[in-house]
């Protein structure tokens, strides 16, 4: 089959390194092994978070997607307290609906797609009610918003409560301080910016916050985050069966970025971004949000109206190129480019100059603009996904 190039969030093209790493030969779960391989990668998954005090904090991972990890905290940490979702995303509403099941206390504070969070909205809400709990995606992949840790996690410690982070699709591509954003638990995956296969995910946390989910009740059995907690700290031990081949790819990508370097990690993934979306905007395309409150993983760029969305991703694909579609409010007016994983500066230029061709090939009589978009018809468009 042709290698296709992946301009998504995820999954990404891994490294030749990290496809011989899920090669490797078979060992047995419950041997001293797996143990060793499964302390090697908590231990690199502090690295890097870069957190500075590692013996105040414990990483597990889970065999399944980002969205289980997201589950096992929001179905292990809240108990009986109240928990409030901010949300400006799909993603922040799926934390609701997760929330919603396992918690009968779930309160959701709620913004418009591609809409910044609140600051004083939150800081009102949490003053007005009796929250314990505040949940939050860092970036929004459904627009491409990157949420403030900091500043949200500053309010919700001065107002009393945890602070829980969904940074699936920004771990290894944005700094997240969890130590100074008062973040006690925050979940990823092995995929996206980490640069490995899907379908192993982690819950990053502080060692004494796990510890106190000994004393809350259990909601669900494989997902049971403390039992994930207990295992690897007695036992060096996953509670269920893992995917242990992932577990060889995901050591081998956390290498991969140690040896380069976290923050060189960042900037490379930062000035990709930049080449990409300074390459579009010479084509005359326009995003769905600043720059400045992007995430460096990926682009929201409206589709030109007179283009429909899956023929040109569908042109682009012709070509081994795979971009994302819209979701929601956004669904067949925009695409979406990611530039992570295994891309190369030439892999970004040989897109840049597809998509011109391709963009080209719709072209109409005129030749004026090959991709203007009337102001009001983009201002229209973001409306209709802030009502």
């Amino acid at each position: 089959m042709e290698k296709y190039l992946l301009f998504t969030p995820g999954p990404v093209n891994v490294a030749k390194n990290v496809q011989m790493a899920i090669c490797k030969e078979d060992i047995c779960h419950r041997e001293t092994d797996f143990d060793c391989l499964l302390q090697s990668i908590e231990n690199k998954l502090l690295k890097l978070f870069e957190i500075k005090t590692i013996a105040y904090y414990r990483a597990v991972v889970i065999t399944g997607s980002g969205t289980a990890a997201n589950e096992s905290i929001l179905s292990s940490v809240v108990g009986n307290k109240n928990i409030l979702i901010l949300s400006n995303g799909e993603f922040g509403e799926r934390l609701f609906n997760i929330s919603k099941i396992h918690n009968k206390n779930t309160f959701l504070l709620e913004f418009a797609w591609a809409e910044s969070l609140d600051l004083e909205k939150i800081e009102a809400y949490l003053q007005k009610h009796q929250i314990d709990i505040v949940a939050m995606v860092h970036h929004e992949t459904s627009s491409g918003m990157l949420n403030p840790l900091e500043k949200i996690g500053a309010l919700a410690k001065a107002n009393g409560a945890m602070f829980i982070v969904d940074c699936v699709s920004s771990a290894g591509a944005e700094v997240i301080d969890m130590e100074k954003c008062n973040i006690a638990f925050c979940s990823s995956s092995s995929s996206k910016a980490i640069g490995s296969y899907s379908g192993l995910s982690f819950v990053v946390g502080k060692t004494e916050e796990f510890e106190k989910l000994k004393n809350l009740p259990i909601k669900t059995t494989y997902l049971n985050l403390y039992k994930f907690y207990e295992f690897i700290k007695t036992l060096s031990q996953t509670p269920n069966t893992p995917a242990i081949h992932l577990f060889f790819a995901l050591e081998q990508a956390l290498i991969n970025i140690l040896n380069e370097g976290v923050s060189n990690r960042y900037a490379n993934i930062r000035r990709k971004a930049n080449i990409l979306r300074q390459g579009m905007l010479n084509l005359g395309l326009k995003f769905v949000i600043d720059q400045t409150k992007m995430c460096s993983v990926l682009t929201t760029v409206y589709i030109p109206s007179h283009i429909n969305v899956n023929i040109f991703r569908q042109k682009l694909r012709n070509k081994s190129i795979i971009i994302y579609e819209g979701k929601g409010c956004f669904k067949n007016r925009v695409f979406q480019v990611g530039n992570i994983g295994e891309l190369s500066f030439d892999d970004i230029q040989f897109f840049l100059d597809t998509q011109r061709e391709v963009l080209q090939s719709f072209n109409h009589t005129e030749t004026k603009t090959i991709v203007s978009i009337k102001k009001e018809n983009l201002n229209s468009q973001l409306m209709d996904c802030q009502n």
